[in-house]
């Protein structure tokens, strides 16, 4: 029980510190769950600016990799509804360079998307 809360506060530390970022901080959720925002459970989900969009995400992604983005700017609010213990980051070049943070499993982030270029999903 002690190393879990230890791993989760070196991951928020990770977080709050490591270069993601962003106008506000994302609150943890319980666990992530089946449809949450509008958001499949496994799934990692972006909405438009720092809100949920009515629940109704604009981009989903699910397989473990790199997404190169395309016209995305400005605020999104982004959902790591995965399981399992998956993160994801954000990256500043194509192809998964010079990425950014860890986003947990269960956690949300709003960032400004324009200067980034990709993201990944990994376990």
């Amino acid at each position: 029980m002690r190393k879990l809360k230890v791993m989760r506060t070196v991951a928020a530390m990770a977080l709050a510190v490591g270069a993601m970022t962003a106008a506000g901080a994302g609150q943890a959720q319980a666990a992530p769950q089946a449809d949450s925002y509008g958001c499949p459970s496994g799934y990692v989900c972006m909405y438009p600016g720092a809100g949920w969009n009515n629940n109704t995400p604009t981009h989903k992604y699910y397989r473990y990799g790199t997404y190169n983005l395309s016209n995305v700017v400005g605020t999104y609010r982004i959902y790591n509804n995965q399981t399992g213990g998956a993160t994801m980051r954000t990256c500043t070049g194509y192809n998964g360079t010079g990425c950014q943070g860890h986003l947990p499993a269960g956690w949300y982030i709003d960032k400004n998307m324009t200067p980034i270029n990709s993201i990944t999903l990994q376990a």
